[in-house]
């Protein structure tokens, strides 16, 4: 061990580090960054260009590019929008949308293409999320933060739809691309089965192999009716013999015989009628399900074109794609015989390892995605449209920006997002500084309330660090809501090309060069996808994570290894909880004082500590190979890593608690369900901000026990609540259980006093023909008028209420007369005047105030 131990303060200085480095809502930050920087283009560059039926023209779409929030005025002008004004005058803090266009004509003669100017051309206009990079509040220093009208300690990561602010709620899903054995249904006509959500750009296809009680094998995969044989489909993908697809299932000479059956049912069907044409009848006899009628060959491009396209799409779609679908159908055939010959145990769908967070990033990439092929389709209909009325094709023209606009605004102002999912954007909790940074990390698991799901609603094990204990709100949403804990990082995808080319010359022997290694061996997957063997697995295991220490591969790259079955899992998508630790090399841990000094002196960043190496991120999958201690003492010879402090594995609600491991468990859940209810300073601009309704404590206290987590959310300079000093008595019975008996004088001197604010607001509206709203005092002639004594209030210049003036509920507080809403109404007046109607805004009945 090193020399001098790390004390409580050193490991809260490294902690705090990570905070002020990357905040509290980093995560959401980060992946809409990745979104708004590449996601972006590589939706576009999916599409490519645009064909439409017009003989000899097409456009090819280029750089996506989007700029900073603005606003269009009334009078056409268009200005660059700051935050603040976005919430006062009720619009959107969205930026425009410009995409690289650029016509071809074709020469139907000679084809050759002919690329006219390139434009840049307004698609649409996308929200900008707080903070991100596309925000001007980014770089703003605090005093800047202040003059733009800013609270310097709001943490971003949010929107600011129609006036309102929203967030995008981090939603838990099961990760795609990842065999799951279970045993089945007791309904169902299988024994055992393997199922993979296959994922690839949007596209999701679940497959699913089921063991009957004969002991076949079939598979089911989308657009293919019925199920099929495994070995029927593995021939119709190349394997040519009975021994390639035993040695593509298992080397188990145990499995292999039961497998028996497998084999004979394709040899009934007789598929194996000719073993020269073995491939083609396999293929014939998938081509009968989908193309039913056709001929023989059509059938056999038919059966081509569903398994390249929605057999396992995430493996590719390509010819050569083929074989590494056989071998991975025969990996899933392996789990679900280990899974009924009880040589191992079913999958377990809550280890956090078999879990993704979808963050703001990808919630927009799956709606972008949609909302981007809509505006497709209809720009290739407009410029038909343009060519059948005998007109040139004009792109700028064709093009209609509110497609995309319309789409997004409308998914986050209601919450109903693609995939018909509810609920993923909410109105931001605003009631104290605690709540909105807690609503910023929640976390929604997408499984029915009404049902019980226990297993769902258990912490797991594998959850520590990763998700907060004792913050889940009570009743049917108990387990399904969650919070991140305070150290918890959200992985953001890496390139997967890039992993894989280095994990091949770290020694990996592709998939197509498999069939003849014998010996000892790992499999590797990279992302769910079988990328190879590895003869040396334990060296290529340490040269990766050495790698990654030595900064050489992203951070976020995480290795599973499972002794048993000799797989390596390499994870580098996004989603992924992942948490900091201290590497521990040789029983000494790779972190000095002298880092830690460094850092309290501003001269490190968290950043450097981890291209150092002496921290690293681990997810729930690399954690089980992992050693992890919980102090220093601890350390032996075996451990791995080192926690930085035990206390983050609380979230931001929970670690205000002080001393929360002498508590009983529920109460840490009590609180963290209260403390959101405090009121206090919900945000230092609060006399700039024109919310609905705000509600703010007169005289916010400091708590006089503090915890070291608070400096990091920020609670002692945006306080909530208030230090009552209580007496422990009976008191006539009164007092019982919860209830507390105020001391009046304690009330007098403003104890508990707080302010409720309400916002009412109008407009004067221009109609067509000329009309227009007036604020004003009705007459009595005006349709609606209610009395004189209404009026009473207010102001005879404008109809506007005077300041400072006690109102009651039913009080008119603004004046306004309007148009008569239906032309008829102005045809029976065509000599008077029209009758105006009274339209004034009141106050709320059960309500009083100044």
């Amino acid at each position: 061990m090193s020399s001098e131990n790390l004390n409580n303060t050193d490991k809260w200085t490294v902690l705090k580090s990570l905070f002020d480095e990357k905040g509290l809502v980093r995560q959401h930050l980060d992946s809409y960054n990745n979104f708004i920087e590449y996601e972006m283009q590589s939706i576009v560059d999916e599409s490519g260009e645009v064909i439409p039926d017009i003989p000899g023209f097409k456009i090819k779409f280029g750089k996506i590019k989007v700029g900073v929030p603005k606003v269009r005025e009334a009078d056409g002008a268009t200005m660059e929008i700051t935050p603040i004004e976005a919430r006062i005058r009720e619009l959107s803090y969205a930026a425009d949308i410009t995409l690289e266009m650029t016509p071809i004509t074709i020469d139907e003669r000679t084809q050759r293409e002919e690329a006219e100017e390139t434009l840049d051309i307004y698609i649409g206009k996308i929200p900008i999320m707080l903070k991100s990079c596309r925000c001007p509040l980014e770089s703003l220093s605090e005093q800047e933060l202040i003059n733009r009208g800013e609270d310097p300690l709001d943490p971003g990561g949010y929107f600011i739809i129609n006036g309102t602010e929203r967030v995008l709620v981090t939603q838990e899903d099961l990760a795609p691309n990842r065999i799951l054995a279970e045993e089945a249904s007791r309904s169902s006509s299988a024994t055992h089965q393997a199922k993979v959500f296959s994922t690839r750009s949007g596209f999701r296809a679940p497959v699913t192999i089921e063991r009957k009680k004969d002991g076949n094998l079939r598979v089911s995969f989308p657009s293919v009716p019925g199920k099929i044989p495994l070995a029927i489909l593995m021939r119709a993908l190349g394997l040519h013999s009975d021994r390639e697809i035993f040695e593509a299932i298992s080397e188990n000479d145990e499995i292999q015989k039961e497998l028996i059956p497998v084999i004979d049912v394709a040899s009934e069907i007789q598929v194996l009628k000719d073993p020269e044409k073995s491939q083609q009848n396999a293929l014939d006899y998938i081509g009968k399900r989908v193309a039913i009628g056709q001929t023989k060959d059509y059938r056999i491009r038919r059966a081509l074109q569903v398994l390249d396209r929605y057999l396992l799409p995430h493996i590719g779609n390509a010819e050569e794609d083929r074989i590494k679908k056989a071998y991975y159908l025969g990996q899933m055939a392996q789990k679900v015989m280990e899974l009924a010959l009880t040589l191992r145990e079913p999958d377990d769908k809550d280890h956090y390892a078999n879990k993704r967070l979808k963050l703001a990033g990808e919630l927009f990439t799956s709606l972008f995605r949609v909302a981007f092929l809509n505006l497709v389709k209809d720009i290739k209909y407009q410029l038909e449209r343009t060519a059948v009325r005998g007109r040139a094709p004009n792109i700028k023209t064709a093009v209609r920006a509110d497609v995309i606009t319309e789409r997004i605004r409308h998914a986050l102002a209601t919450g109903n997002w693609v995939g018909g999912k509810a609920g993923v954007s909410q109105l931001l909790n605003r009631t104290n500084h605690v709540g909105t940074l807690s609503h910023l990390r929640r976390v929604i698991s997408p499984l029915s309330r009404s049902q019980p799901h226990f297993e769902a609603r258990d912490l797991h094990p594998t959850q520590w660090g990763k998700i907060c204990p004792a913050e889940t709100p009570e009743g049917p949403n108990c387990g399904l809501v969650k919070n991140l804990g305070l150290a918890s990082i959200i992985s953001v995808g890496a390139d997967e090309q890039i992993i894989e080319n280095i994990i091949i010359d770290l020694g990996v022997i592709p998939i197509n060069e498999v069939k003849n290694v014998k010996g000892n061996k790992a499999k590797v997957f990279l992302n769910g996808k079988r990328v190879g063997v590895h003869m040396q697995y334990n060296p290529f295991i340490r040269q990766l994570r050495e790698k990654r220490r030595k900064g050489e591969i992203g951070q976020h790259v995480n290795l599973g290894f499972y002794n048993d079955s000799k797989e390596i899992q390499i994870n580098c998508d996004a989603g992924r909880a992942t948490r900091p630790l201290f590497v521990i090399k040789n029983k000494s841990l790779l972190i000095k004082k002298e880092d830690i000094e460094k850092l309290r002196q501003e001269k490190y960043l968290w950043s450097d500590l981890i291209q150092k190496g002496v921290i690293e991120y681990l997810d729930a999958e690399e954690e089980e190979n992992a050693y992890i201690a919980m102090f220093e003492e601890d350390i032996t010879i075996e451990h791995t890593h080192l926690e930085i402090s035990p206390a983050a594995i609380l979230g931001i609600c929970a670690s205000i608690i002080p001393f929360p491991e002498h508590n009983q468990s529920p109460r840490n859940t009590y609180e963290a369900g209260m403390v959101k209810q405090a009121l206090g300073l919900f945000a230092a601009n609060m006399h700039l901000r024109l919310d609905t309704r705000g509600h703010t404590l007169h005289y916010p206290q400091q708590p006089l026990v503090k915890t070291s987590p608070m400096e990091i959310i920020g609670i002692n300079k945006r306080p909530a609540g208030q230090n009552f000093i209580i007496a422990m008595m009976s008191f006539e019975g009164y007092n019982i259980e919860d209830a507390i008996i105020i001391n009046k004088a304690s009330i007098d001197r403003g104890l508990a006093r707080s302010h409720f604010f309400r916002t009412y607001d109008a407009e004067e509206r221009k109609y067509p023909g000329g009309e227009v709203d007036k604020f004003e005092i009705p007459e009595r002639g005006v349709r609606g008028f209610k009395s004189a004594e209404s009026y009473r209030l207010l102001s005879e210049e404008d109809g506007i209420i005077e300041p400072e003036t006690v109102v009651n509920g039913g009080d008119v507080l603004i004046g306004r007369t309007s148009p008569p809403r239906f032309i008829k109404s102005y045809e029976e007046f065509e000599l008077m005047q029209p009758n105006r109607r009274e339209t004034s805004k009141n106050m709320r009945h059960n309500e009083q105030g100044i």
